[in-house]
């Protein structure tokens, strides 16, 4: 009996140690080995701080953002339809005028700023969802490769549930961001820019919130994979859209956070009275901008309520191993 044990031990040890293959992947996701790194800087702000070493069982990631095409189908195969979409709840804003509480979400606009002032950049746009990602007239025609936004927390998880996947935690993002590269400034390693000075995400070029001058090809959104992968094969780790995590935000999680597989705090810090706690956002965006948000670093960390959405802001999915 202990032999006959003993050798389906042994099996069972050698299928858990095979590789995985290409032809096990699912439709485009990447398979992240397990393995440790460093999470965090002890350089950044307090939230990213200390540096610690976590230790991940391997996952698949999808190799880009949800695209608009890919939420689209979603949306025709369960009806969905998106926080930005339907009317606000009038109990979490008791002050608005009734003929005010429409669907609306955030949407940029440059404009001559003060950085220390208000974010008046923000302009909360009725019609914004989706499928007009610049309000009501706006359209997604011609953009099924670009990422999906005006994506709140909720809306990414149905999506994700939808799919048979699931959000990243918050480690499970970093790890994939490096692409390796443990404890280098950028997803692509040292340089602010890569080799003959070609750029390697879509951040904001100029004043911020001014002008973009879109040095980097772009003055907005960019479709996916547009810029060069990680070390992983990732696209659009760094810049472009931010993208939800499982992880409620605390700014002190990591002091305390497990070195292994670590799931997030317990509840979320809730920044404003009635606004909701927070979930964890990473990668940065197009409005990322040098002097003003460098929040496209591997190690940057941000939050939003749960139910908050933007024209910068999307999310990619993850999957555990067969």
């Amino acid at each position: 009996m202990n032999i006959v044990r003993s050798t389906l031990v042994a099996a069972i040890c050698v299928m858990v140690a095979l590789p995985i293959s290409a032809a096990d992947a699912p439709e485009g996701m990447v398979w992240i080995p397990a393995g440790a790194f460093t999470m965090g800087t002890d350089k950044g702000p307090k939230d990213e701080q200390p540096a610690h070493k976590v230790t991940l069982d391997g996952f698949w990631i999808d190799k880009t953002e949800i695209t608009n095409a890919q939420f689209a189908k979603f949306v025709k195969a369960t009806g969905y339809r998106t926080i930005a979409e339907q009317k606000p709840d009038a109990a979490k804003y008791p002050d608005a005028p009734k003929d005010k509480l429409v669907p609306f979400s955030a949407v940029f606009k440059c404009c001559p700023a003060e950085l220390d002032g208000p974010a008046i950049w923000w302009q909360f746009t009725p019609g914004a969802d989706w499928r007009h990602p610049e309000g009501g007239k706006s359209s997604i025609d011609g953009k099924d490769d670009y990422p999906v936004v005006h994506i709140c927390w909720d809306d990414a998880a149905a999506y994700a549930n939808w799919a048979g996947k699931r959000l990243p935690t918050e480690a499970e993002w970093e790890y994939a961001a490096r692409g390796g590269l443990d404890g280098k400034e950028y997803t692509w390693g040292e340089a602010k820019q890569g080799a003959d000075g070609k750029w390697m995400a879509n951040t904001f070029q100029g004043k911020f919130p001014a002008k973009d001058t879109g040095e980097d090809g772009f003055t907005g959104l960019a479709p996916v994979a547009k810029y060069p992968a990680n070390g992983y094969g990732l696209f659009d780790m760094s810049g472009n859209a931010w993208e939800w995590c499982s992880d409620w935000y605390q700014p002190d999680y990591y002091a305390v956070s497990p070195a292994k597989n670590p799931q997030g705090p317990a509840r979320g810090l809730e920044e404003q009275p009635g606004e909701g706690p927070c979930k964890v956002r990473r990668g940065g965006s197009f409005l990322c901008a040098n002097d003003y948000c460098r929040r496209y670093l591997p190690a940057s960390r941000d939050k939003n309520p749960a139910d908050s959405a933007a024209n910068h802001t999307s999310f990619r999915c993850v999957k555990d191993a067969r």
